[in-house]
């Protein structure tokens, strides 16, 4: 099991890289991402800060670790230049922070972070069918969450996702201690929102090409 939304003391979350993923693998997932919120003002500390704690995470953990960093609140123009230079640096896991009914997300954010070189756009609102269309063409995965308020639209986006064919991905969004649940309780928010057991294997197979291809 994978949870590639997570977020440490780098930004709003309250415990360090080791922690999460100590405490991630006692609750039996296999992969993270610890991917902090990043703009300009401190996307270089960041991006640096998280290459460097992954670099020296042991190969040999029980747990694999992937860099990562979540676009947040930015400007429509800088999803593409601050992707860019995330991807350039050596990020391996990209998420754009969508359009979430619970924050004051700018309109449009949705397209941007899709037109730009992002792996999986999180906690994507009310999406539009044109969205999850641009999604699918370009492998896009769109997040399905535990996180609270965020996770009010998880049956939107299957609805919207199943019928256009996209790629789901199911994430914690954990920020603290108390967010990092099980496998199973986090499959079962899948299961609230509308997948099938057949939909969460086909889910979960997608999710495991895409890690094959990091470790690449």
């Amino acid at each position: 099991m994978y949870d590639l939304h997570t977020h440490s003391l780098l930004s709003d979350g309250v415990l360090l890289p080791s922690e999460i993923a100590a405490r991630y693998a006692a609750s039996g997932y296999r992969a993270i991402a610890i991917c902090d919120h990043a703009d300009y003002s401190n996307i270089e500390y960041v991006v640096d800060a998280i290459l460097n704690f992954s670099a020296h995470w042991p190969r040999d953990a029980k747990i694999k670790v992937f860099p990562g960093i979540e676009l947040t609140h930015l400007p429509l123009k800088q999803f593409r230049p601050l992707a860019q230079y995330a991807r350039k640096k050596g990020i391996k896991v990209i998420i754009g922070h969508g359009e979430t009914l619970i924050e004051p997300v700018i309109k449009g954010t949705n397209i941007a972070a899709l037109e730009a070189d992002i792996d999986i756009l999180a906690h994507p609102g009310l999406i539009t069918d044109e969205e999850v269309r641009l999604a699918k063409k370009k492998g896009i995965f769109l997040e399905l969450t535990a996180r609270l308020g965020h996770r009010d639209t998880n049956a939107y986006v299957v609805e919207r996702t199943l019928t256009q064919g996209a790629n789901l991905i199911l994430n914690n969004d954990s920020h603290r201690p108390e967010d990092i649940i099980s496998p199973e309780v986090l499959k079962n928010f899948a299961l609230k929102a509308g997948l099938s057991e057949n939909d969460i294997v086909a889910m979960y197979n997608k999710v495991e090409k895409f890690l094959k291809s990091l470790r690449a």
